[in-house]
């Protein structure tokens, strides 16, 4: 009776996905049309022109975000300039041979040095190398919080003491009291994988999201503790029961925070696809198929590359366990009989 009652659920849920998999299916985008961290639209004509060597674009687009004291922004935009930069840098040594005191070439130069001392198999020692580089970039202009997020980084990567961090968070916050980038710095900093705890993590995160903007991405900090959190309990085969009520208020937070943006808008496209990775953790599939479609074509590299050599093939992979398993939990019939699926995705 057991072994006939199971393979009676397999069928009907085997019936529910092919019924209710194409319609789940209308709200997403096509496999192929969705894109791995693609550049908005300030953005490519900056990298586009760094192919063909020319920085001239890149350094205006830097020096709009610094006059204009767009931090998040020109935090954003660094990182994908130096992601570039990693593989293609002649438009970068072409940029400081011309403007060596450039703040942003500056600050564009300690970037790309820092993450290749990252790599290092030595790096303590090649950070400490690169240390000079992120204070001239620093000292280029002081108003600018993003070389001190450099700072942060450098810090962790240093073995830097909870005193001389705590140094380099008060000129931080000093510059940006809200900036995104160095709170994920500090927040790593905190992390069990480093100098503190998951709970640290969630402490923090949840007193930053409790004093953030209305709207801000620091919103967004509980999730990332979450998700550090999810990575190393299944890396280790662990549960996350002690923890599992604080995962699913950071999760409701990033949902009211997605909501507050339209879909497929770029701008909160890493948090979505972090919300997403939390939710199917947590088997909320609705919840995460929701982000799926408020994502479309805007895959981001975090979190899947965390999991997979392939990011987009995982994100893929991700947002189609999601529909099916949505398909294969609606019911056949709804109560009145009309066989027609119920709720959000009715």
């Amino acid at each position: 009776m057991v072994c006939t009652m199971a393979f009676l659920r397999a069928l009907l849920s085997t019936a529910r996905m092919i019924r209710y998999s194409p319609p789940l299916s209308a709200g997403l985008s096509a496999d192929d049309a969705v894109l791995l961290d693609a550049p908005d639209e300030r953005l490519s004509p900056a990298l586009v022109a760094a192919a063909l060597g020319d920085y001239e674009p890149a350094a205006k687009l830097l020096a709009t975000t610094r006059d204009s004291a767009d931090w998040e922004n020109r935090d954003r935009h660094l990182g994908r300039l130096v992601t570039f930069a990693r593989s293609r840098d002649g438009w970068l040594v072409d940029w400081l041979a011309a403007a060596p005191r450039d703040p942003d070439a500056l600050l564009v130069k300690a970037e790309l040095s820092v993450r290749r001392a990252w790599e290092s198999p030595a790096r303590a020692e090649r950070l400490r190398e690169v240390g000079p580089l992120i204070t001239a970039a620093a000292d280029a202009d002081p108003r600018d919080p993003v070389p001190w997020r450099l700072a942060l980084d450098h810090a962790r990567g240093t073995h830097a003491t909870h005193t001389a961090f705590e140094s380099l968070w008060e000129q931080a916050v000093r510059r940006s009291a809200h900036h995104y980038g160095c709170h994920v710095a500090a927040l790593r900093y905190l992390s069990a994988a480093w100098y503190g705890s998951h709970r640290e993590c969630f402490d923090f995160a949840e007193q930053a999201a409790a004093d953030a903007l209305p709207d801000s991405l620091v919103q967004a900090l509980p999730v990332r503790a979450a998700f550090a959190l999810l990575l190393d309990t299944q890396a280790a085969g662990r549960t996350t029961s002690v923890l599992e009520e604080r995962i699913d208020a950071a999760a409701d937070l990033a949902i009211k925070l997605s909501a507050a943006y339209r879909p497929g808008d770029p701008w909160p496209a890493e948090v979505r696809n972090l919300l997403a990775y939390v939710l199917l953790a947590r088997g909320r599939w609705a919840e995460a198929l929701h982000q799926f479609n408020l994502i479309g074509l805007h895959a981001t590299s975090f979190p899947w590359s965390s999991v997979s050599e392939d990011a987009l093939g995982r994100f893929l992979d991700a947002r189609d366990g999601a529909r099916l398993q949505v398909a294969s939990l609606t019911p056949l019939r709804d109560r009145a009989g009309h066989g027609r699926p119920r709720g959000h995705y009715a």
